[in-house]
């Protein structure tokens, strides 16, 4: 089955329990949190409060991660979270035998690239895409790849043409990931995929372009702030754009796909560069910046961060995307202000904002736990690694990047795809108030979420002609005690969910695991008779069966939706 047809299984199956409005009630929490703040965390540490941490810090935790983190502690995960990582293997030709400069089974980011040959750049765009689902999938404990992710989707870029161009841009974001966010843009401004993306190319001294300007200005840095006069934003002026422009004039991408040699780079042209002296406006305290030719750009930057809504602006954005959508005035000025502060103190470090606030009080706050709603990527990668499915790790290549191909796709039609941000300002559920998190749960996505999961739990997702399916035996076995089903139900559920459930759920799947009003000591038999004979496949299969009933149940709650 190729990858279209296996999304048809998905799509076109429309009975689904689950209820939009079920996500509503459970995430759209109005206030969080209220009683904590930036203080450092000193409670109690055990599985719920390391699986947060983890599941908020990393695609997915397995469940032996989680308890080694109980037993690491809050510190020494942290240390394990933060802990600097050597660079990933550059991703390889696995399928295209038409590359003269790369063989299949070579890496192709330093192998020149012709343009003249028939499929070469959408070969490597899908090696690329394949090889960062790996990169998830086999992250270990470290936070670099959802600081990676964060940083995609904040100096969010497009997937152009050349994907070398593409790979050296998400390398820049995953080697300053938790570095300075200072020096950070300044290495994004004159990236060669940012020049290419927001018109950085076409910026002359002759005909100045904006569209780096105001990004810059607006998603980058310092936030457009209310309109309090034609053309004042109160955090920046239209004329702070056009001179901003003047000022980034001269740097161009170098990667010239006419010559094959080149490699990917940018170059300064001073013959394009605007060598007057530009004044910003009231809201820069109408600073004026002379020239400086190559400079330049880096002293505007300088300019920009000495603002110090710079440092709130980010700070709100690393909040939402580790904690919360919704900031009233107490969680500005309990975590958002002490972040900002922080981050100044630090001359723009992120690694230790982003740190004391996976440590604070606040994070660890009780109504935090459970009030997102999963991203594609989190609620997919998380779940093959929360069930440990035998995913190729080793060996074949070709069989791993195929495969790493195939989850690719699942989460393109679940509306979060690495390098393809739907514009700009990166993907809504970041952003677009009210609803923020709540847009990733619609229509479309949601009936594939649960088909997805329906496979994985019953009769076994397809990825690259292998068929995956949950060991529910295996699961089982993590419960401190499978024989009794009131203990089975609460550990599983403990592994699933970031909530303790009601008693009438856990009732309501008692009955799920036990039909017909069977009592418990029949599940205890049961579970009794497998154990004691389990090369038996009549032993196992009723096992198996209410085992797959039950967890798909579980899965196709709402509550298994959320972080």
């Amino acid at each position: 089955m190729n990858r279209r047809d296996l999304f048809k299984t998905f799509i076109n199956k429309s009975e689904y329990s689950a209820n939009l409005k079920d996500f509503n009630s459970k995430s759209a929490t109005t206030s969080l949190g209220l009683g904590s703040g930036f203080n450092a965390y000193s409670g109690t540490w055990g599985y719920s409060q390391a699986r947060h941490l983890l599941n908020r810090a990393m695609f997915g935790p397995t469940h032996n991660q989680i308890l080694q983190a109980v037993q690491d502690g809050l510190s020494g995960t942290l240390t394990k979270l933060f802990q600097t990582t050597s660079e990933p293997i550059p991703p390889i030709n696995y399928n295209f035998s038409n590359d003269p400069a790369c063989p299949v089974g070579q890496s192709w980011v330093n192998a020149v690239f012709n343009p003249l040959i028939t499929d070469l750049d959408s070969s490597r765009r899908i090696s690329l895409a394949a090889w960062q689902i790996g990169l998830l999938l086999n992250e270990g404990v470290s936070i670099r790849e959802k600081m990676t992710l964060f940083w995609y989707n904040h100096f969010v870029t497009e997937t152009v043409f050349d994907s070398r161009v593409v790979y050296n841009n998400i390398k820049l974001y995953r080697q300053n990931a938790l570095g300075n966010f200072k020096d950070f843009t300044k290495k994004v401004t004159i990236d060669p995929c940012m020049l290419r993306y927001l018109n950085g190319n076409q910026n002359t001294k002759k005909a100045p372009n904006e569209n780096y300007a105001r990004e810059l200005l607006e998603l980058f840095t310092i936030g457009k702030g209310p309109l309090v006069a034609p053309g004042d934003y109160s955090t920046f002026t239209e004329k702070d754009v056009e001179e901003m422009a003047k000022i980034l004039t001269g740097w161009v991408d170098f990667t010239n796909e006419s010559d094959p040699t080149t490699k990917v780079s940018s170059i300064f042209l001073s013959v394009n560069h605007n060598t007057e002296t530009k004044t910003l406006s009231h809201r820069f305290n109408n600073t004026q910046i002379p020239n400086a030719g190559s400079q330049e750009y880096a002293n505007l930057i300088d300019v920009i961060f000495q603002q110090p809504e710079v440092a709130k602006f980010i700070s709100r954005k690393l909040y939402r995307w580790f904690v919360y959508y919704a900031i009233d005035d107490t969680i500005e000025q309990n975590v958002i202000q002490p972040m900002a502060d922080l981050l100044i103190q630090s001359d723009f470090e992120i690694k230790p904002v982003v740190e004391a606030l996976l440590k604070s009080e606040h994070f660890f706050d009780s109504e935090i736990s459970g009030c997102m709603i999963k991203s594609p990527t989190d609620y997919l990668i998380g779940s093959l690694k929360m069930f440990s499915l035998p995913l190729p790790t080793s060996g074949d290549y070709v069989k791993q990047y195929k495969t790493w191909e195939t989850i690719f796709g699942y989460c393109y039609v679940l509306q979060q795809a690495y390098f393809f941000a739907p514009n700009v300002a990166g993907w809504k559920p970041y952003y677009q108030s009210p609803s923020y998190y709540q847009l990733w749960i619609n229509s479309v996505t949601l009936p594939i979420r649960i088909r997805i999961m329906e496979a994985l739990t019953t009769v076994g997702a397809p990825i690259n002609g292998v068929t995956y399916k949950v060991d529910v035996i295996k699961l089982a076995k993590l419960s401190s005690d499978p024989t009794d089903p009131t203990v089975l139900i609460n550990d599983i559920a403990t592994i699933l969910y970031p909530r303790v459930l009601s008693a009438a759920q856990k009732v309501f799947l008692k009955k799920v695991l036990l039909p017909n009003g069977l009592p418990d000591y029949i599940w205890t038999a049961l579970w009794a008779d497998y154990t004691n004979n389990p090369n038996d496949p009549t032993k196992l299969a009723p096992v198996e069966q209410l085992l797959r009933g039950l967890l798909y149940t579980m899965c196709d709650f709402s509550e298994f939706q959320l972080s």
